[in-house]
């Protein structure tokens, strides 16, 4: 036994003897590839707050085998490389809203053409009369229903003056039919008639500033505030002449003179709202890896208007004084997915409310509150880095929404 463990303790000191030899080999081979110097120098750069990669010294003994002075270690600290700079820009997905989330780059000019076709139908049914029990009514029954086609065609041009600050000019050009069936009321009539009206030309011109207020990142959000202000270049409401010999139909109701006879709906579609509108409002995209969620919250004031009057057919014009049309609150939230790198979806939903309309400070009969709800669905399509086919669908789902709105836009960047 004992000749064994003397056997095994020497076999323990070969080993370790060879374990030493091997740890100076490795040493040695540090040394002459310039692992040391290297390590040295990672240690003052990180604790300086400075580059980590630094080109290595000639070791020793090549320099000494050359008849060449060793480097100086402090002058062979030189970077190779810079670190890349952090994205200050909101990360891009397919725009489905109005109001784009990531800006125009700075010196940059992006010229957008676009489509829009807006349908919707709405059935109105009103009760002209009183009821003596639920089921009986005493009077008339005015049903319409409603149909509007509507098709924009607009170019934008946005300028970026700076990384985080952008101008927009948009002018539109519409294109509006409406076709309504309906009974003429007080007069008998037993079968429907069918009106139709059409308009086009210039619409409402309008301009926007933004402004990206903070840098965000990785899980942090970006901010977008802007403003908005848009003109009342198209033909509003009250140029066109309405189909009313004094007064529109719906307004006879509660007068004993019968002899208004029409429509009351107007000969020719407007292009524009009549009204001028500031509009300030903030976006904000908050990056989540794989998926960004975005949306708007905004608020459409509208300017009132005075001595307002509307032409009439066969009537002059009619004096309706200080109208202020219902301001708008718009709330919309939206998620968007890069599938690659050239496709992105995004899907989203968009909710207003409208308020009532006054005229002369009073409410106008049959004006309420209204609330608009729009899901939205969109694809975006990036043939190259300056060229883009942006699509949305939307689909309403409350009954004064439009029934189906198409988007398509391609903005070309120069």
């Amino acid at each position: 036994m004992r000749s064994q463990i003397s056997a095994q303790i020497e076999q323990l000191d070969a080993m370790k003897r060879a374990l030493a030899q091997q740890e100076a080999d490795y040493q040695s081979l540090r040394h002459a590839v310039g692992m040391d110097e290297l390590d040295k120098q990672r240690a003052g750069s990180i604790a300086a707050g400075g580059p980590l990669a630094s080109a290595l010294p000639m070791p020793a003994s090549e320099a000494v085998a050359s008849n060449a002075p060793s480097p100086d270690p402090q002058s062979a600290q030189q970077p190779v490389g810079q670190a890349p700079k952090q994205d200050t820009r909101p990360p891009e997905v397919a725009p489905i809203f109005q109001q784009p989330g990531v800006l125009t780059p700075k010196g940059k000019f992006i010229i957008e053409p676009a489509y829009q076709y807006q349908y919707s139908s709405v059935d109105r049914v009103a009760l002209v009369g009183y009821t003596v029990i639920p089921a009986i009514l005493i009077g008339l029954i005015d049903a319409r229903q409603v149909k509007d086609t509507t098709q924009i065609g607009w170019l934008t041009g946005r300028y970026g003056i700076t990384n985080r600050l952008e101008v927009e000019l948009r002018v539109p050009y519409v294109y509006a039919h409406q076709d309504t069936v309906s009974r003429e009321i007080f007069t008998g009539a037993a079968t429907d008639n069918a009106f139709g009206s059409s308009g086009h030309g210039l619409g409402d011109i309008e301009a926007t500033a933004r402004y990206q207020l903070n840098v965000g990142g990785p899980d942090k959000a970006f901010y977008v505030g802007w403003l908005r202000v848009k003109s009342r270049t198209g033909k509003d409401p009250f140029q066109v002449t309405t189909d009313c010999v004094q007064r529109c139909v719906e307004n006879v109701i509660d007068t004993v003179d019968l002899s208004a006879t029409g429509t009351g709906l107007p000969l020719q579609q407007p292009t524009g709202s009549g009204f001028w509108s500031i509009q300030p409002g903030v976006t904000w995209l908050y990056p989540s890896d794989p998926v960004v969620f975005f949306g708007n919250v905004s608020y459409l004031y509208n300017v009132a208007r005075d001595n307002v009057s509307r032409k009439i057919l066969l009537g002059g014009t009619e004096y309706l004084g200080k109208v202020k049309v219902g301001d708008v609150a718009d709330v919309s939230v939206g998620m968007g997915l890069s599938l690659n790198e050239k496709a992105s979806i995004s899907i989203g939903y968009d909710q207003s409310f409208v308020g009532i309309t006054k005229q002369n400070n009073k409410t106008v009969p049959g004006s309420v509150k209204t609330v608009l709800g729009t899901l939205l669905i969109g694809g975006s399509w990036r043939f190259s880095d300056k060229r883009t086919l942006n699509f949305t669908l939307g689909v309403g789902v409350t009954r004064d929404s439009p029934d189906a709105t198409v988007t398509v836009r391609v903005p070309m960047m120069f």
